[in-house]
């Protein structure tokens, strides 16, 4: 069982053997995130005895940042003291289907008088078909990079598998 106390000059560290050899690999992995890292450190260096805030001056940490890593090693174990929870992001704007009427149509001819499609008209055309209601450049720029699509360098972007 780990051990954390609260004794003069600080807080302290006893890491379980099984916690100390994933503290230990992780060190000598080094292909952690630099935070994980030190984290780590932090743990390794109260495990020998440091107090947190002689760990947390030796990392260029605040001693309330090494305290809250032991903290959150006692009550949660190794894996939450070492890793932050993940995050949800910022929610979806276009639905899949939208998206995917985006690609159709840029696939398919510009409007006209437009040889070309460009990141402006296609913001302007979704917005016209009504295909979304209200759309930015920046989203439909990224539609296009994930999908691989440059309308703007070709006339037809739509590539046939059979040839002639």
């Amino acid at each position: 069982m780990a051990q954390v106390r609260l004794r003069k000059g600080g807080v302290f560290v006893k890491l379980t053997s099984k916690d100390r050899k994933k503290v230990l690999f992780l060190i000598g992995k080094g292909k952690e995130p630099g935070r994980v890292m030190k984290r780590a450190l932090v743990l390794r260096l109260m495990d020998r005895g440091m107090a947190s805030p002689q760990a947390a001056q030796t990392l260029g940490m605040t001693a309330m940042s090494a305290r809250n890593i032991a903290w959150k090693y006692d009550s949660h174990g190794l894996e939450t003291a070492l890793y932050d929870r993940p995050r949800t992001g910022q929610p979806r704007r276009m639905k899949r289907k939208e998206v995917s009427r985006i690609v159709a149509m840029v696939c398919a001819s510009p409007p006209e008088g437009y040889a070309r499609w460009s990141v402006r008209s296609i913001v302007e055309e979704a917005v016209k078909k009504k295909i979304v209601g209200k759309t930015n450049r920046e989203s439909v720029r990224l539609i296009l990079k994930n999908h691989e699509l440059t309308p703007w360098l070709k006339k037809n972007v739509a590539h046939g598998g059979v040839d002639a």
